[in-house]
């Protein structure tokens, strides 16, 4: 275990921690609510960073990252929809992508697929978007549920682009593969008319 995928596992301890928080019923519950969530936000960038410049992706890293990442979102999500903060529609829909997200990284992952994309800046800009509804929803501020719907539209392009991108990947491996055999056979027969 190195230590950005120590530094993902401890990420998923600060969700029961923000959910007692969040219904703690604290004069500022909200504020330290919204530092947790940050501090999970910030450990998200920080065990990236260590991995890409320690070179130590790993397969397991690649989905605990984004799991302890959605799992802390779900239940910022879960926690708005029980203090009516949010639509059930808006909480609903967030909740199916993200299940539905968690799925298909984990059959790839039993596959032992080599096609597992890393976050793209589209990627990163959704969850930046995310984070700001989280900061009006959080505080209650004006527009906080539109916020939430501007990023739930982004956030269903970006899961379109990673779609095309990893059917891409897969695509150019699967020809490569194909074609691999073919120009061996092609070679051989040429060395035995010679």
């Amino acid at each position: 275990m190195n230590i950005p995928n120590t530094i993902t596992l401890t990420r998923f301890f600060f969700i029961p921690i923000y959910i007692y928080v969040f219904f703690s019923g604290w004069v500022d519950a909200n504020l330290y609510a919204f530092f947790i969530l940050l501090l999970a936000g910030c450990s998200d960038i920080l065990d990236g960073y260590l991995a890409r410049r320690n070179n130590q992706i790993t397969a397991l890293g690649q989905i605990l990252d984004p799991l302890a990442d959605k799992l802390m979102m779900m239940s910022v999500i879960i926690t708005f929809l029980i203090d009516q903060r949010i639509s059930l529609l808006a909480a609903s829909i967030f909740v199916l992508r993200d299940v539905i997200t968690i799925l298909l990284m984990s059959m790839l992952h039993a596959k032992k697929s080599r096609n597992l994309l890393p976050a793209n800046k589209f990627g990163k800009a959704s969850t930046c978007l995310f984070y700001l509804s989280f900061l009006f929803l959080m505080f209650e501020w004006p527009f906080g549920q539109e916020l939430l719907w501007v990023g739930l539209l982004f956030s269903f392009l970006t899961s379109f682009i990673y779609a095309n991108l990893y059917f891409f990947k897969h695509k150019s491996r699967t020809d490569t593969y194909v074609r691999t055999p073919t120009a061996i056979n092609s070679t051989r027969s040429s060395r035995i008319k010679l």
